[in-house]
């Protein structure tokens, strides 16, 4: 029984080792594309870009708080499970307000600059997206990590689309309607997410 222990106890160690490590490189990727999308949301004036710049600053945030709870209890992990689902709310409401904003002072963004952007950004999603997935039925932390990093790939292409049908259109309507359709599909994971992690929380609170 004791060697069984200690066996388990150097699995648990050794995995938890690996999950940091894969949660640094992400993190650092990710805080690069952050930085290229508000350069690039700024210099175009891009609504769907914006919401690529909301997601990467929420996913640094989120990234970072998981890196903290990596080894720690399945509680802690689902307390912090729950402020992502949150993080990923509150920054689907603020899109949502911008949408509006941009739908009564509509301009067509720079097409140049989006796009740049957008494909950066996308191949950035890509990397942390095949990085995190030896990772992502370990538990509900790194499970909410592939999560966010794949509806940061949705995100990328949405983005990509939004730039091509602007390009066409001559218009900013496809960038507010892109926008529009990761506003909804913010909203869902953040159900997602929060759904999962009070499931979990609600198990570890029974007895036995």
């Amino acid at each position: 029984m004791s060697t069984h222990s200690c066996e388990h106890d150097i699995d648990a160690s050794a995995l938890a080792d690996r999950q940091r490590q894969v949660l640094v490189i992400v993190l650092v990727i990710n805080l690069a594309a952050l930085g290229v999308m508000i350069i690039g949301g700024i210099l175009s004036g891009s609504s769907a870009l914006l919401s690529g710049t909301l997601d990467n600053l929420g996913d640094s945030l989120t990234y970072a708080l998981s890196l903290m709870v990596v080894g720690a209890s399945m509680t802690t992990k689902a307390r912090v499970a729950v402020f992502k689902g949150i993080l990923i709310l509150a920054a689907a409401l603020f899109l949502a307000g911008q949408i509006l904003w941009r739908i009564n002072n509509m301009d067509v963004p720079v097409v140049q600059t989006m796009g740049l952007a957008a494909i950066i950004n996308f191949v950035a999603n890509l990397v942390c997206l095949r990085l995190l997935f030896p990772f992502k039925q370990d538990d509900v932390n790194m499970e909410s990590m592939w999560e966010c990093s794949r509806n940061d790939v949705y995100d990328g292409l949405a983005v990509i689309t939004a730039t091509v049908a602007v390009w066409i259109f001559q218009s900013g309507w496809p960038d507010v309607l892109i926008a529009g359709a990761l506003l909804i599909l913010f909203l869902r994971s953040a159900t997602r997410v929060l759904r999962r992690a009070l499931r979990q929380l609600q198990a570890e609170s029974v007895p036995g």
